[in-house]
């Protein structure tokens, strides 16, 4: 735990803590799905910060493993990549997208059947009133903000080269990615009612891909503050996008760039503090690229996590 940066270990323990703490209440019959969980916008049971508070509940204990698990594999990078203030707003920014895709895709759903009209609706136990039903319509778990730390990886390093089992060769991240959007896709057009939002998912990595679209356009100070980025050549985000688009499919690797901006950018002596610290970060990232985070020292993960902090 001492070598996760603090942010992704403040949200890895935050989930479990609100994971326990929904069992233990269960017990006093207070359920914390029904309080914190994302609820239909018509529902009865639906409250504003559920918009938020639903990303840190979970369903089960797989359904807490695994998306803590992508957390603790990605989002420590990803903290040491963006810095810890950036990596928190992405992380939650994702979340609420993907919260708000969900709710956009119930409200279609309640008007396209046409809910509003009716008073009763059959379900698996029998006859249910409508707003019993519709407040049935609860979402929970951080998926949408781990698909948008996915995401960010693929963006980021596009090579780094990943073994998913059960494929028998490595696949490269960007492939990954790929591979689970579509995935998603075709979940979200083929699969109803398998409990699963998969247009959450596909709302977080959206999100994720404007907001990152935004920084990388030079954005919100996209080019200050410690957040590596590609050299796109230009401030327009859709072409920025095309070109980081067609560079999958290129061998050759973007080239990071990393800028920094202070009180006394305008000093010599504080601009070649600035030079060295970025030609370090810039040899750290290329090792992280060619042999993943854990191939680095001890003394390397201290420097990538001074630097990014700063």
């Amino acid at each position: 735990m001492n070598t996760i940066p603090p942010i992704t270990k403040n949200l890895l323990i935050i989930n479990v803590l609100c994971f326990f703490a929904s069992l233990a209440f269960a017990s006093h019959h207070v359920d914390f799905d029904e309080l914190f969980g994302l609820h239909f916008i018509l529902a009865s049971h639906f409250r504003p910060w559920q918009f938020f508070t639903y990303m840190f509940m979970h369903a089960s204990w797989q359904h807490l493993f695994f998306n803590m698990f992508a957390v603790w594999m990605f989002g420590r990078i990803m903290e040491q990549t963006m810095g810890q203030s950036r990596f928190l707003f992405y992380y939650l920014t994702c979340g609420l997208g993907a919260g708000v895709a969900q709710e956009l895709v119930q409200l279609a759903e309640y008007w396209y059947y046409g809910f509003g009209s009716y008073d009763q609706v059959a379900f698996s136990d029998g006859l249910i009133p409508m707003a019993d039903y519709l407040n049935r319509w609860n979402t929970v778990g951080a998926s949408g903000a781990v698909y948008g730390i996915l995401l960010s990886f693929g963006m980021t390093f596009p090579e780094e080269r990943m073994f998913i089992f059960p494929l028998p060769v490595p696949i490269k991240a960007k492939y990954f990615v790929m591979g689970y959007a579509v995935i998603e896709l075709l979940s979200a057009l083929s699969q109803k009612g398998d409990g699963i939002a998969h247009i959450a998912h596909l709302g977080g990595m959206l999100v994720g891909l404007l907001l990152l679209l935004y920084w990388r356009g030079g954005g919100g100070g996209g080019r200050r503050g410690g957040y590596s980025h590609y050299n796109w050549g230009g401030s327009n985000s859709w072409t920025g996008f095309r070109r980081w688009f067609s560079s999958l499919f290129k061998k050759k690797e973007p080239h990071i760039n990393v800028t920094y901006g202070g009180r006394y950018g305008q000093e010599a002596a504080y601009r070649q503090q600035k030079k060295e610290q970025e030609e370090e970060l810039n040899r750290i990232l290329d090792k992280v690229k060619k042999n993943g985070y854990d191939g680095l020292t001890p003394e390397e993960k201290r420097r990538l996590f001074d630097i990014t902090r700063k």
